[in-house]
């Protein structure tokens, strides 16, 4: 069944259309969500929490494209359970600093391999507003205006902040490998 129609029964009520939604964009919106910078331990929840989001706002869910949506909605939802993990913050920095690895191993489980964990923690380092458009230009392949959309940002700012951040993903890569290479050298 095409995703129009079963947006359509979806919003007619069809748990059955819904759940489809669900399965074909679950690891989409999980990916997305630990490329956010989410934990792990966190990606389910967050997960739930954005289909919860689309399943209650689907009948104001215009005839744009569905995962262009779907994107923005989970930005959203990591951007509020940010906004409630900051008043322990201070706690988890602590934490962090007392550990040397930024990733635990059982995170570091769910990267496929050494090159793609280096990647994501640097990722990490960058401010969000480059963070964001790189990922969804990369790795989830969306086009410009999709961003745009997806970001609430002009065509532009999303071009600027793709070269800028390019190059500053460049320069923490090449910074992450001087520093490995002075410990393992």
């Amino acid at each position: 069944m095409e995703e129009d129609e079963l947006i359509k029964r979806a919003r007619q009520g069809s748990a059955t259309a819904f759940q489809q939604l669900v399965e074909i964009y679950r690891p989409v919106v999980e990916r997305f969500a630990f490329q956010l910078g989410n934990r792990a331990s966190d990606i389910d929840d967050i997960t739930q929490e954005v289909f919860i989001r689309v399943y209650r706002f689907l009948d104001q869910f215009s005839k744009s494209k569905f995962s262009t949506w779907l994107y923005k909605i989970t930005l959203n939802v990591t951007r509020d359970a940010g906004r409630k993990r900051t008043s322990s913050i201070k706690k988890v920095l602590k934490l962090q600093s007392e550990q040397n690895d930024p990733y635990p191993a059982a995170e570091a489980i769910a990267l496929k391999n050494e090159k793609d964990r280096v990647l994501h923690i640097c990722l990490q380092k960058l401010d969000s507003k480059y963070k964001i458009p790189i990922i969804l230009f990369y790795f989830h392949e969306k086009k410009y205006d999709e961003i745009a959309e997806i970001t609430s940002l002009t065509l532009s700012a999303v071009k600027t902040r793709i070269l800028r951040g390019k190059g500053l993903l460049k320069k923490a890569l090449e910074e992450y490998e001087k520093k490995e290479g002075e410990t393992h050298g």
